[in-house]
Parts: structure tokens; sequence; C-alpha cells
């Protein structure tokens, strides 16, 4: 049976469990606007996801905004876990996203990220989205500003095209791509082979997609999960849960790895 390493270190040095966490959902709803209404319970969530394994979590400034990294950072201080979040996107109101990829929004961001996140250094700042009113050399290029600052220590990119990825590439070293990719959405699947190939970490969103089917049944989240677990070994899941028994069966996806998911 081929080999599936449990772990994959995000920008050669950040090694992770390839199951992870997405903190998008612990926000107010609809539309992941505001504050998780039940905060300490979410509090505990992720303390619970890091004591059984889990140490990638991903956030974003969007998520709220600001409010899922904030109880990200709460929950997570202290702890030996890799904290990624976003950035060049903003939420003013439910359903309205404002992109914006200049220079002087992402090092704003970031600089109030690393006090949501209560963290000197950001292990994963990507960039949500491209901004078509700025080339994304130049948001990158705030980005590897903030890197020589010490205000972060990996880039990443989310929604981007293999163009984008090149193009950010000839500026900086990129750690990531978060895009959306799943059993039944797989588009990107060039895109996975080829950040592979270039050792960078492929973080799919969505990983359930619509609740793929399989033999005329749902398939159970846990096999969606082994499915990109076994599909390439860069692949780093982020499923996200406010219920603690779905938390510990994402968690358990290694277990249901198998020939016949493939």
């Amino acid at each position: 049976m081929q080999n599936h390493p449990r772990s994959f270190s995000i920008g050669g040095n950040l090694t992770v469990n390839r199951i992870g966490y997405g903190a998008m959902r612990l926000t107010g709803q609809p539309g992941n606007f505001g504050a998780y209404p039940d905060w300490q319970g979410g509090v505990a969530l992720l303390q619970r996801a890091a004591d059984l394994g889990v140490t990638f979590f991903d956030s974003a400034w969007a998520y709220g905004p600001e409010t899922a990294d904030r109880i990200v950072g709460e929950a997570l201080e202290g702890r030996d876990v890799v904290i990624a979040t976003k950035g060049g996107v903003d939420k003013p109101a439910p359903g309205r996203i404002v992109v914006d990829g200049s220079r002087e929004t992402l090092l704003r961001q970031i600089d109030r990220a690393r006090t949501n996140l209560r963290r000197d250094r950001i292990d994963l700042f990507q960039l949500h989205r491209v901004d078509p009113e700025t080339p994304i050399e130049t948001s990158v290029a705030a980005l590897a500003e903030a890197v020589n600052a010490g205000w972060v220590r990996h880039i990443g990119l989310s929604n981007v095209s293999r163009e984008h990825l090149d193009r950010a590439l000839a500026v900086a070293p990129i750690a990531s791509v978060q895009n959306r990719f799943n059993m039944a959405e797989t588009a990107d699947a060039d895109l996975v082979d080829y950040t592979a190939e270039k050792g960078i970490a492929f973080i799919p969103y969505g990983p359930l997609g619509a609740n793929p089917m399989q033999q005329g049944a749902a398939l159970p989240a846990r096999d969606a999960l082994a499915w990109l677990l076994r599909r390439s070994p860069n692949i780093v899941v982020i499923p996200g849960t406010t219920s603690p028994a779905h938390l510990e069966e994402n968690v358990g996806a290694w277990d249901l790895i198998r020939p016949d998911l493939g």
C-alpha cells in the first residue's frame, strides 16, 4: 500500500499533523459575521482539538471579521501549534466582501492579527484573494516585508491559479496554497500536483464538498477527508466543526484510509 505520511512540513520547518482545523464556523451565523455566541464552548473545542493531536489551525481576518482570530488566540495561547490566518479581505457586513490587497491594508491586518492571535510572529499568513486592483506581486512583496520584519514566518496564497502562484514565487517563497478542492470538485487537481512537486502545502477548503455520494449513499465525512489525505502527501485538511463529536470523528479519518477509497 502507498505510504501516506501523517505530517507535512509547511515551509520546510513547520511540521504539522495533516488533519488540521478550520475556524471559519467559530463565528456568528448566518454569514460568518460577528462573534461565536458560545464563546467558551468554542474555546473548549479548540483546546480539545489540540489535545487530540491537531497541530494546524486556520483562520482569517474576514471570519467575523477578526473574531475567529481572537477566539483562536485565546484558546491556543501558549500551545505548541501552528496557526495560520489570512488577510486582504474584509467583511464589513454579512454577505459583503471587500477585497484589498494593498501594502497598507495587509500590513495593518498583520499587525492586528498578531494581537488577536496573541503571537508576536504569525506562523503562516495567507493572501485571502487576489485583489484585481493590486498586482499579486505588490501584495506578496508586502507579505515579504512582514517576513523580514519578523511579523510573519511564512507566506501563503488562497483562491489562486498556477499563474498567480508562479508570479508570487518570482517575488518570495510561498509555503502554501489554499483553494477549494474535494472529491466532487477537482478542477485544481493539476495545481495539487504542481504544489507537491515544489514542496508547497495544499490546504483544500470545502473538503467535504456537497456531501459526495458513494454507492448510492452519502459519503461519511471521514471518508471524504481520507480521500484527500490519500490524494497527495502535501495536502493538509482543515475541516471545521462546532461539534465535539464531529471533531473526534474528523481527527479519526486516518483510521479509514484504505485502498477502496481511491
